[in-house]
């Protein structure tokens, strides 16, 4: 059974404060992580995290405004020709998920990858488990991330999902979910690394949410540089008029009209 209405919304207003994490995941001190004079924990820590959560709660979604410095998307651009760096690489057109191509990292991530893993987790976990409690999932997820990885690993998911994404004119990404095994965060968070009109034109963030019984209701969510957006991986609770039911959750990336276009991902549960 899910939580009433009421319950819902007074557990909304009663969020506590995730304990703070740090390092906790194996990470790279390698080309390609600039430190600016704020660091991403300071950064993440300084939303107002109230407001994220009511915006999850309202949306499916939340924008996190200037998550890394110009430098930083720079830097992480530019690791996508080392091959090196990453797991294994998807041509989408091969599998019928879209056009363009992405790549997942190996282990160790790049140091600011494996920081905003852990610090972003530690925020997103009241919401994922608020999440679970109000839909009558018994699942729960640790203060963190270090711990869920164990939980992940412990079951055969044990590869990083971490990614960069690259899309040329014409290229776009079907509308999907990323799950890759049991266990699965309900979270994640896309970044923007180019900049829209300058370094590429179309390309926009696209969600799609469908209600039971009505059509589904999509929305496109502007970004600028280095600004990340917070989503639904799967489904997300809504109250309605006899209590919280679930809707589900895809997003995908519109076509790219010109230039080139880089996203990182930032996925909380490995895979299979």
């Amino acid at each position: 059974m899910t939580a009433s209405a009421a319950e819902y919304n007074l557990h909304a207003r009663t969020r506590e404060k995730p304990d703070t994490v740090v390092g906790a995941e194996p990470s790279s001190d390698r080309a390609g992580e600039v430190t600016t004079e704020r660091s991403v924990g300071e950064r993440v820590g300084a939303f107002d995290w109230d407001a994220v959560s009511e915006s999850l709660d309202a949306q499916g979604s939340a924008t996190l405004q200037g998550l890394l410095s110009w430098d930083e998307c720079q830097s992480l651009a530019e690791l996508y020709p080392e091959e090196n760096r990453f797991r294994s690489r998807v041509v989408m057109a091969r599998h019928g998920f879209g056009r363009g191509e992405y790549k997942y990292f190996s282990y160790p991530l790049p140091r600011i990858i494996a920081h905003l893993r852990s610090v972003l987790y530690a925020q997103l976990a009241v919401v994922a488990n608020r999440w679970n409690a109000a839909m009558g999932i018994d699942v729960r997820y640790p203060n963190r991330h270090a711990d869920f990885l164990a939980r992940c690993h412990a079951a055969g998911q044990i590869k990083p999902t971490p990614l960069l994404l690259q899309y040329g004119a014409g290229d776009y990404n079907c509308l999907h979910q990323d799950l890759y095994g049991e266990h699965v965060f309900p979270l994640q968070v896309a970044i923007l690394l180019s900049e829209p009109a300058r370094d590429f034109t179309g390309g926009e963030f696209v969600i799609t949410e469908q209600r039971p019984r009505m059509q589904s209701r999509p929305e496109v969510i502007p970004l600028g540089r280095g600004d990340a957006v917070a989503f639904a991986v799967h489904h997300r609770p809504v109250v309605g008029a006899r209590g919280v039911y679930r809707v589900n959750l895809r997003h995908g990336v519109s076509r790219v009209r010109s230039g080139l276009r880089h996203t990182a991902g930032v996925i909380f549960h490995d895979a299979s």
